[in-house]
């Protein structure tokens, strides 16, 4: 029988563990950590859970998909409460602007803030950025090694006419300027591109279908994101497959130029096949064993995505009304991205996920906060005590005041986030998406050496709890399609020590 060992429970991982048991394949999942979810992980401070990765969940669907594959549905095992403000935005003490499921009235809240101009030009916007996600959705995002020939020619002429209408070559901060004159606007639906780790100064303005991806539908989950990755993680064991905590992979074995084994401190897993759940730049430097080192391209310091400072705390807040995600834009965001590319804002944007309200809440409250930092882990000095005192600074001048006790406080900053995925240098998003070619630089699921897979936020379509679900459902695909061809092409033949009949 054949084998793959998934290394890697995270979100990719998981979604690829369902897939392939879903088609009866045999399935062990090694992960390094104590729990699935990688950076969908939950932090314990003041004993309280709080969600310390990713905090919103959009595109349902990709999760209905996989459940129903499995023959399951995902309510069953997943509470999702579909949020009414998407997110609350300020930029001082009086500048406040929420983003609502409705579209209208974004419309209307826009119209209030900023002009009845501002609130058409929305709906132009808005009508764009579907645009975008349609055109694609299909050629792109599910496509398993998508190049910029294929996806102009994937619907013929049409195809080749709707490649042009979504502005390739311009910059997201170039197609925010046609659309707003305001410029917290430019500033609000900028801060898209740091979904993907990228400034919006130097990323293409095709990154403004994340508006359409928000406005159709962002939830919460009931008990924190990282009950997805348990849920997932149910139905893969469910399914048949086998997980392994505590076990980090020492090297990825080939023989006769094909996997052939995963090794870890402790055992060796024969098998014929492995998907790789962890960042490519994991692979490409050796970390994984030379065998398979060339199946994936160093990714350097300057081309690595943002990092991140986050804080995770159980503190009473007071001041600003907080919804569930809120945004404290700087002053001026050129200036923030400028310095970002050298080291720290003297003013940072700061997000902030308040997990345990929608209004107003008396005494402390589940809070994760973030700023962006560069991806400067492994070769810089770390300045989190400096970023700490900006982010409070900012968050007072826009009204919320915070009850800070670093004992109910845990922060990680991109050293930590280093360790926690390797070869990233607390890179949270594999390769930046800077420039027009950058989406098609990232690995498709299939390597060059037999038998070896890439799923994650690192590899295409791009990070983000959707997408590297849909990489890991895409590595499922790639991998039983090889696996066809191997027992097509050489039928009883033996591929990494196990029978292909």
């Amino acid at each position: 029988m054949s084998r793959t060992v998934i290394i890697g429970a995270g979100i990719g991982g998981l979604a690829a563990a369902v897939a392939l048991a879903s088609s009866g394949e045999e399935v062990t999942v090694l992960e390094r950590a104590a729990t699935p979810g990688g950076k969908m992980r939950r932090l314990a401070v003041n004993g309280q859970p709080i969600d310390g990765g990713p905090t919103v969940l959009t595109m349902r669907a990709v999760f209905e998909e996989l459940f129903a594959e499995a023959g399951e549905e995902l309510g069953d095992h997943v509470r999702l409460e579909p949020l009414s403000i998407l997110a609350r935005h300020a930029w001082s003490g009086t500048e406040r602007l929420d983003l609502h499921a409705d579209a209208a009235a974004s419309a209307d809240a826009i119209g209030d803030f900023a002009g009845a101009a501002e609130a058409r030009r929305f709906v132009a916007f808005s009508a764009e950025a579907r645009r975008i996600y349609d055109t694609l959705e299909m050629p792109f995002i599910r496509s398993q090694r998508p190049n910029p020939l294929s996806l102009a020619m994937a619907n013929g002429l049409s195809g080749v006419v709707a490649m042009a209408r979504i502005n390739p070559f311009e910059t997201m901060w170039a197609g925010l300027g046609r659309h707003f004159r305001d410029p917290r606007l430019r500033q609000l639906f900028g801060r898209y591109a740091t979904y993907c780790g990228s400034s919006p100064f130097l990323a293409p303005a095709t990154l403004m279908l994340v508006a359409h991806v928000e406005q159709a539908g962002v939830w919460t989950v009931q008990g924190g994101m990282h009950e997805l990755a348990l849920a997932l993680e149910a139905l893969a064991r469910r399914k048949g497959v086998a997980f392994r905590y505590r076990q980090e992979v020492t090297a990825i074995e080939t023989a006769a130029g094909r996997v052939s084994a995963v090794c870890t401190a402790e055992e060796r897993l024969a098998c014929d096949a492995a998907i790789v759940n962890a960042d490519a730049n994991a692979v490409a430097s050796g970390l994984l064993g030379k065998a398979v080192q060339r199946a994936a391209r160093p990714v350097g310091a300057p081309q690595r995505s943002l990092s991140a400072i986050t804080w995770a705390a159980a503190i009473a807040t007071r001041g600003f009304p907080l919804s569930r995600h809120n945004v404290f834009f700087s002053k001026d965001y050129a200036q923030e991205f400028r310095e970002l590319e050298r080291g720290y804002p003297a003013e940072p944007t700061v997000y902030v996920c308040a997990q345990d309200r929608e209004g107003n809440v008396d005494g402390p409250e589940r809070l994760l906060m973030l700023v962006n930092s560069p991806a400067n882990g492994d070769h810089a000095p770390q300045a989190a005590a400096a970023v700490e005192r900006a982010m409070r600074a900012r968050l007072e001048a826009c009204g919320l005041e915070l009850a800070w006790t670093e004992d109910h406080v845990m922060m990680t900053d991109p050293a930590r986030f280093g360790q926690l995925f390797p070869a990233t240098g607390g890179a949270l998003y594999g390769r930046a998406s800077h420039g027009w070619m950058a989406s098609f630089q990232r690995p498709a699921a299939r390597t060059a050496v037999p038998g070896l897979f890439l799923a994650g936020g690192s590899v295409h379509p791009g990070p983000g709890v959707p997408m590297a679900a849909l990489s890991g459902r895409l590595a499922a695909q790639s991998l039983l399609a090889f696996r066809a061809s191997q027992r097509r092409f050489h039928p009883g033949a033996t591929v990494g020590g196990i029978s292909t009949a």
